[in-house]
């Protein structure tokens, strides 16, 4: 599972603040788990700070630099990739692509996602439980699936929540997405671009009749 907490969410512009890599096991143990706390080279908005707890000060003083952090975050990622194993994220683009621009910030290598395994219970949830009202966030799915998350917005706690809740839907949809890594990564690509096409397209008959969306899965990429 793969989380992080950042300055904010332009996806180009957002600085990685602190990330968590964990696995799990198949009853939803912890078995290993990677937890960075970076100095992002800026001032984190007090936005920001409200929601993850670690303020410019912090930062500052306790993170690692940051090129040295994403660096070990890409490397971490791509041992598990390279082997076969899905990497869980809750809402993929928004982590990919923010870990993509810091690489490219950085001089680095951006982490490789052709053809990898990647899991985002967002969509799947999306696609299994379309017709259900409410919020899709973190928060709301875990408690949904019964996954206990009490430090929402901590990236070690929505971590471990996401691989729970894709543990707990997976049990509960076995049948519906019933593919292999390689079938399901290329289906949550068909699944995001439409559910993408959805909420467009009910924004611009209810909201704003210019609002766009920027699509990509897992990566939002400008084009």
């Amino acid at each position: 599972m793969f989380d992080t907490e950042t300055t904010g969410l332009v996806l180009a512009e957002a600085r990685i603040v602190t990330a968590c890599v964990a696995e799990l096991d198949e009853n939803g143990k912890v078995s290993s788990i990677h937890e960075w706390l970076a100095n992002p080279g800026i001032e984190i908005p007090a936005a920001a700070a409200s929601v993850h707890g670690v303020t410019t000060e912090v930062a500052i003083r306790d993170g690692r630099p940051a090129k040295e952090v994403v660096a070990e975050i890409i490397d971490t990622l791509s041992a598990y990739l390279t082997r076969g194993i899905p990497v869980v994220a809750y809402n993929a683009p928004y982590d990919f692509t923010i870990l993509h621009y810091e690489a490219l910030r950085h001089g680095l290598r951006p982490l490789q996602l052709d053809g990898m395994p990647i899991l985002d219970p967002l969509v799947l949830d999306k696609k299994t439980e379309r017709f259900r009202k409410g919020k899709r966030n973190l928060e709301t799915v875990a408690s949904l699936y019964s996954v206990k998350l009490d430090d929402a917005h901590n990236a070690t706690a929505d971590a471990v929540a996401s691989g729970r809740v894709l543990q707990a839907l997976a049990r509960k949809h076995a049948a519906e997405i019933d593919f292999s890594l390689a079938e399901l990564h290329q289906q949550q690509k068909a699944w995001s671009l439409a559910q993408d096409d959805s909420f467009e397209s009910y924004m611009r008959q209810s909201v704003n009749p210019d609002f766009t969306l920027q699509r990509g899965w897992p990566l939002k990429l400008a084009q």
